[in-house]
Parts: structure tokens; sequence; C-alpha cells
């Protein structure tokens, strides 16, 4: 939500600019409207497309970054999901309730997968995480009864670790790496940048359907690259096939 009101303000501010500029410059004093001062005007524009060019493209880069590490980190998680099944599998029968509390947790995580309210991946909510405790309690109770099931009980906890770490490690970056100071000094660059493209420009249909159609997607462009920074909201979202690939694994 908090993108979409953003998107909104952003195409809100940028058609103001423009169009403001465009409305107003005939009510300008004479030595406002002069030639130097329009190449002044657009001169400082320039400056700043430039820069507004450069910080796009980093804040391109950051949101692909966090979005491709947060996907990365979700297959890590759901083949250590597996990896701990497979490991209690050969503990043998004595496991199996552990393996069943494993199973309705991971029955919980792919069934709220990417969901921004209840998801136990992003949000990391108590029933989830007891729930995942209640895995580590079980494996307590396991008692080896020769070198071979003490060996696996040690790597099935140890497994249990890992995966308890890469849980938080997947919540804790999923609120974004994009800081908010540079956002609203991007926004405040474009808004400088529109307002000098209606500043002597022709009042007619063409260029006022121009500045709507610019600020629209610049906007969304905006749009894309928050949601893209926090990949568990929104149109661009991590895919939640890892998890079911991991549940169906220790489903068969």
């Amino acid at each position: 939500m908090y993108e979409i009101v953003f998107a909104v303000g952003v195409f809100v501010i940028l058609i103001t600019a423009s169009l403001g500029t465009l409305m107003t410059y005939e009510w300008l004093p004479p030595t406002h409207r002069e030639e130097a001062t329009n190449g002044v005007v657009r001169l400082v524009a320039n400056i700043f497309v430039v820069m507004t060019s450069l910080v796009l493209g980093l804040m391109i880069n950051s949101a692909k970054n966090t979005f491709e590490a947060i996907d990365h980190d979700l297959h890590i998680f759901a083949t250590d999901i597996i990896v701990l099944d497979r490991t209690l599998r050969d503990y043998g029968a004595d496991a199996d309730p552990t393996r069943q509390k494993l199973i309705a947790y991971m029955e919980r995580a792919a069934a709220t997968a990417v969901s921004p309210k209840d998801d136990p991946l992003v949000e990391g909510d108590r029933t989830s995480e007891r729930m995942l405790d209640d895995v580590g309690d079980s494996l307590s109770t396991l008692t080896p009864s020769n070198d071979d099931e003490t060996a696996l009980l040690a790597s099935a906890k140890q497994q249990l670790r890992n995966l308890v770490e890469q849980r938080w490690t997947i919540i804790e970056h999923t609120d974004g790496t994009i800081p908010v100071p540079l956002i609203a000094m991007l926004v405040a660059w474009l808004v400088l940048i529109f307002a000098s493209f209606g500043y002597r420009a022709p009042k007619n249909a063409v260029v006022v359907t121009t500045f709507i159609m610019a600020s629209l997607l610049i906007s969304t462009s905006l749009y894309l690259i928050i949601d893209m920074d926090v990949p568990f909201s929104g149109p661009i979202q991590i895919s939640e096939a890892p998890l079911k690939s991991a549940l169906a694994e220790l489903q068969h």
C-alpha cells in the first residue's frame, strides 16, 4: 500500500510542477521571461537530469540485489528443510514425530508464502516460531541407540540451527534497503526537472498529454523499483515455488 500511495503522490506532484509552470509562465514579470533566464533554467535542469539518471541506476541496482539475495536465501531455506528431513528419515522411525512437526511447519509456511501479513518467513509470527521450536523440542527427546544415530542426531540439530538462522536472515532483510532520504531527494530533483519542462513550453494538448504521460511513467517506474526492494509484497514478488517444492519432497 505504501508503494501505491507514494507513486500516486509523485504523479500528482510532477503533474502540478509541470502544468503549474506551464500555466503561470505568462504571469511572470518580463525580466523572468528573458532568453538568458531560460538558458540558466535549462542548464540547471540538465545538471539534475544527469544526477537523477545516476541515482535511478543505483536504486535499480540496489533493489535488484535485494530481490536476488532474498530469493537466494529462500532457496537455501527450502534446501535446508529437505536436507533436515532426509537426515530424520535416515535416523529411523523414532524420528517420525519430529518429521511430522517439520511437515506441519512447512505446510503453514507454504500456505502463507509471500503474504505480507502473516507469512511465517516475513513477519516471524509466534505461531510459526513455536512450530519450529517444537521441531527442536522433539529432536531433544530422541535417544540414539548407536553411533550412527548419535551422528545423525547431532547433524539434525546443527541443520535445524542453520534453518532457524536462515529464517531470521530472510526476516531481517525484507524491509527494503533504499534509504528514504535518497528517495525524497530524487523526487525533489524530478520536481525541478518537470517544472523546467513547463517553463516557456507552448500551451497545447500535445504538450499537456506529454507531461501527463511522462509523470505517469516516472511514477510507475519508481513504484516498481521500490516494490522490488520489498520482495514479499506488490506485483514483483519472490516466488513461493521453492517452499512448495520442499513441502512436496517432505510429503513424498
